[in-house]
Formats: structure tokens, sequence, C-alpha cells
């Protein structure tokens, strides 16, 4: 019995702790994707300036 005890709170353990690590992996991915997103984002719109810029200086 107290294998098995042992054994399940290991378990438990593990799997709080892959959980845990999936959080944080999709902390990450989350950041990383607002930041690429935002680049793009800001990119677009300094393309657009530069055309206005552009169209007003012809």
């Amino acid at each position: 019995m107290d294998s098995n005890a042992a054994e399940n709170g290991a378990r438990m353990t593990a799997m709080d702790k892959a959980t845990e690590n999936a959080g944080e992996l999709l902390k990450d991915l989350r950041l990383t994707y607002n930041r690429t997103r935002q680049a793009a984002i800001t990119k677009e719109i300094l393309e657009i300036v530069a055309g206005a810029e552009a169209l007003k200086s012809a």
C-alpha cells in the first residue's frame, strides 16, 4: 500500500510539473506571437506613412 501511495504521489507531482511547464510554454508562445504580430502591424503602418509622404512630395 505504501508503494502504491508513493507511486501515485510521484505521478501527481510529475503531472503537476508538466502542467506548470505547459503553462510557461504557452505564456512564452503568446508573447512571441504578440511581438511578431505587433512588428508586422508596425511595418505596415510605416509603409502606409512612407507612401503618404511620397505622394505628398510628388
